[in-house]
């Protein structure tokens, strides 16, 4: 049996200035997609192709719907999620690759929790 993981992910423009909230099933490969500009529509348009976000889960449904939260959030509320797990704003991929921000590296050991998986305080 193949296992499977869904993330959804949040993009901008290189200014910052335009958001853009996904669901892939191949973060990696979508992210390259934007890069390219292989997927016609709203990120082609506005150049939307820096990978700041991301969050896993092993369940396509629970993504969709994490992923209609966060596109129902404000501007304040995703540029909040983005400055907790990567406060630089960095390209969180590079040459194919996917980096995991600090805040998800492992600790001496101990797995250090996700922040986006706390639960919102609404």
């Amino acid at each position: 049996m193949k296992i499977h993981l869904y993330h959804i992910y949040i993009l901008a423009n290189k200014n910052h200035t335009v958001l853009y909230t996904g669901v892939t099933d191949d973060l990696a490969r979508r992210t390259f997609e934007h890069k390219k500009k292989l997927l016609k529509g709203f990120t082609e348009k506005y150049n939307v192709d820096k990978l700041l976000y991301f969050e896993k889960f092993d369940f396509i449904d629970l993504a969709i719907a994490r992923e209609k939260q966060i596109k129902g959030y404000s501007r304040a509320k995703k540029v909040a999620l983005i400055n907790k797990l990567n406060p630089e704003w960095k390209d969180l991929y590079e040459d194919g690759k996917i980096e995991v921000p600090s805040s998800e590296k492992k600790d001496n050991g101990k797995q250090i929790p996700h922040p986006a998986k706390a639960r919102d305080s609404e």
